[in-house]
């Protein structure tokens, strides 16, 4: 989720939503500065003034988040005038908290941002933007717009979106099947927004969700979800996962309960999915993609902001303030376009 020479690499086809309004700039970006220059998209990759960025994320616990963090350091190793400081993980607060306080303290350029919880880390992000630091918000938002220049997002609602189409799809006019969800974290508004996604979609083709259960992202936790789910639920039709990492333990349950009465999509795009989809021969049939790019894409987008350029491929003299990348279905008619990019589980 293969790279073009575009400007900024984007897994499957990207989907740009441009703030027209002025009004809603921070105050650390409304100063006197030169505008951004329309510049081709092949110049912007020339080496340009050194820029500085600071890096941080949370732990790299499972596959998805390790990928985002090695696409970010490889990424950045492509441009001789980018020099990467890259704090370490964590899924506390607190030390990510820190770890920005100390990037200002350090005079960085910009700040390549995947908070662990977006709203705790909106005062600190807001606090660089104030010192002049540009700050490009990845996956998880910020509460308010003056916390970062520019946010890079998947598409957690189109997420539940594509997924549901795909069920639809496959199940067509048969109004009494049965579809079961199992979803990640419910107190993350990525889980709330990839489920209400699904919701819509199925009600689209006259279907529900009929049996929900919720995992952490975590093959344990994916594992000890459907094993409950499949005790509960006699019949099945289909399930959709929200993650492939979680996806690991979901598929041990299933295969422990011996069952093969429904087909499963998953959700993120890891590698070992999309080699089951390819076999034929699994019970999962497709997943939807989240890409594991946004970080790489945070690079590129802090590199031409403290440069003052353009996208290449826009009209529009500045960089977009929000970046929302496409959540595309793979299956077994297009995997081999999205497994050379997908991240391992």
């Amino acid at each position: 989720m293969s790279r073009s020479a575009r400007t900024i690499a984007i897994a499957g086809l990207g989907v740009l939503a441009l703030a027209a309004c002025t009004s809603n700039t921070p105050k650390a970006e409304t100063d006197n500065k030169a505008a951004p220059q329309g510049v081709s998209a092949g110049k912007n990759d020339e080496p340009g003034k050194k820029v500085k960025i600071g890096f941080s994320a949370p732990a790299a616990d499972h596959g998805w988040m390790g990928a985002i963090t090695k696409a970010t350091q490889a990424e950045a190793k492509k441009y001789s005038d980018v020099e990467l400081l890259v704090a370490e993980g964590t899924n506390d607060p607190s030390q990510q908290i820190s770890q920005v306080e100390t990037f200002i303290n350090q005079k960085v350029d910009a700040i390549v941002l995947l908070p662990f919880d977006g709203a705790a880390l909106t005062a600190v992000a807001t606090k660089a933007m104030e010192a002049g630091i540009t700050v490009v918000n990845v996956d998880r938002e910020f509460n308010s717009p003056a916390a970062a220049r520019t946010t890079i997002l998947g598409d957690n609602y189109g997420m539940g979106v594509s997924a549901g189409a795909y069920v639809c799809s496959q199940l067509k006019d048969k109004k009494d099947s049965i579809v079961a969800e199992i979803a990640g974290i419910d107190a993350l508004p990525l889980t709330q927004d990839r489920s209400k996604g699904f919701k819509d979609a199925l009600a689209d083709c006259g279907l529900k969700v009929n049996n929900r259960v919720a995992a952490e992202f975590t093959v344990e936790s994916g594992e000890k979800a459907a094993a409950n789910l499949l005790q509960a639920a006699p019949k099945i039709d289909a399930i959709w996962n929200h993650d492939d990492d979680q996806g690991v333990g979901v598929m041990a349950a299933i295969k422990n309960s011996n069952r093969k009465d429904f087909f499963l999509v998953g959700g993120a795009g890891s590698a070992n999915v999309m080699r089951d989809i390819k076999s034929g021969t699994s019970l999962v049939k497709a997943t939807v993609i989240y890409p594991s790019t946004q970080g790489a894409d945070g690079i590129r987008l802090a590199r031409l902001l403290v440069q003052k350029k353009a996208l290449g491929d826009l009209v529009e003299v500045e960089v977009p303030r929000k970046v929302q990348l496409y959540a595309p279905v793979v299956t077994k008619d297009n995997v081999d376009q999205y497994l050379p990019t997908a991240f391992e589980s």
